[in-house]
């Protein structure tokens, strides 16, 4: 791709985000009923092809089961509330009614307290006995500390999930983890992010997992971005990283990795674009954090606002809108893209022509002008 000239010592790629971009209608069209957007990993099938973030103010053991009843697939923060507390309602409550600038330190002060590995075993037991999919996340600094307490109680797809996940991290305070080595030995199919380049995602795919994660610094509670000066277009990053998919495939004899949008993804119509760009499916948090029976209560942060030393994110207060099922499924009474968002994916494919999610992954895009964008 060409390079654009930022001065006169440095170029750079001209990278675009999901506001940035637009699907083209093509000459035919679809009953939307007869549009699947179904999608597979592994040995496991949703309906809806999206994760929940695992975000505490977005996935807890009873939304976990509540999703995968309805069709996706509810990720456990096993570094969250949840594996810390036996009852951790009581300070979601108090979460939710600081201002910003309180929440931070109190965040922190919250997320200091021991991460118990009885209370892992019992939290993914809560989501097994439902009978749904079992997911959970951990960072790879905790993923050799926890690991087989996760896998001992029963977990179907692991997690492990960072602000950027490499597979050539150096450290010399520490044993890094060590990825190709740990989902070699592992009998569950692994998931990895974030990453947000072709390289890096290559290099993510050789260690043999089933999945990773793309993004980086593009969530509605995170502050990467100012923090970091770090931040990767989430339409860019996505194609980038389906090309990588596309020659890992040439290089390993046909093995596919799926790749699974994660950040940007804030209304109904990032997720298609997503789709369009080569993600198999998403993982959301802000859309999920809108609803009225989500941990939050419409108050959404994650794991980078509570770090002891450059907190990346924030609590913001994004509102309710409805219920889960509303948010996913429908029906709308707004027309703002925030509920009924897979019905959107549905009907954003039938007015393409498209009948399933790996063809609609070839729909044309454009360019869209920046005045009509958000």
């Amino acid at each position: 791709m060409t390079e654009i000239e930022i001065g006169r010592g440095k170029r750079g790629r001209r990278a675009y985000a999901f506001d940035d971009i637009a699907i083209v209608p093509s000459r035919r069209t679809r009953d939307p009923k007869e549009v699947s957007i179904a999608w597979q990993i592994d040995a496991y099938r949703f309906e809806l092809p999206f994760l929940a973030a695992p975000m505490d103010s977005v996935v807890s053991p009873q939304t976990a089961i509540r999703i995968g009843e309805l069709g996706g697939l509810g990720v456990l923060n096993l570094e969250g509330l949840w594996t810390r507390y036996e009852d951790p309602q009581p300070l979601l409550d108090e979460i939710t009614e600081l201002d910003e600038e309180a929440a931070t330190r109190r965040l922190q002060e919250i997320y200091s307290a021991p991460i118990q590995a009885d209370l892992i075993r019992q939290r993914i037991k809560e989501v097994r006995d439902s009978g749904v999919v079992t997911a959970a996340a951990l960072s790879p600094q905790r993923t050799a500390e926890f690991s087989k307490a996760v896998v001992d109680a029963g977990v179907d797809i692991f997690v492990i999930r960072g602000t950027t996940v490499s597979a050539e991290h150096v450290s010399g305070a520490a044993e890094p983890l060590n990825l190709k080595q740990f989902i070699y030995e592992l009998d569950v199919p692994v998931i990895v992010g974030g990453c947000a380049t072709y390289t890096a995602a290559l290099h993510l795919m050789r260690t043999g997992a089933a999945g990773v994660l793309v993004g980086f610094g593009g969530g509605a509670a995170h502050t990467t971005r100012n923090v970091l000066g770090i931040q990767v277009p989430m339409a860019t990053a996505v194609a980038d990283v389906a090309a990588a998919r596309r020659d890992y495939m040439d290089e390993s004899g046909g093995r596919y990795v799926h790749v699974i949008a994660d950040g940007g993804v804030g209304w109904s119509g990032d997720i298609p674009k997503a789709v369009a760009c080569g993600a198999d499916a998403v993982m959301m948090g802000s859309p999920l954090a809108r609803a009225t029976d989500a941990p939050g209560k419409g108050n959404h942060w994650g794991m980078e606002a509570v770090h002891e030393d450059v907190p990346r994110g924030k609590k913001v207060d994004l509102g309710t809108v409805g219920t889960t099922e509303e948010i996913l499924t429908g029906p709308s009474h707004t027309p703002d893209g925030s509920m009924n968002i897979f019905g959107a994916l549905r009907r954003s494919m039938a007015t393409t022509g498209y009948s399933e999610l790996k063809e609609f992954q070839r729909v044309e895009v454009t360019i869209a002008d920046s005045q009509h964008s958000r």
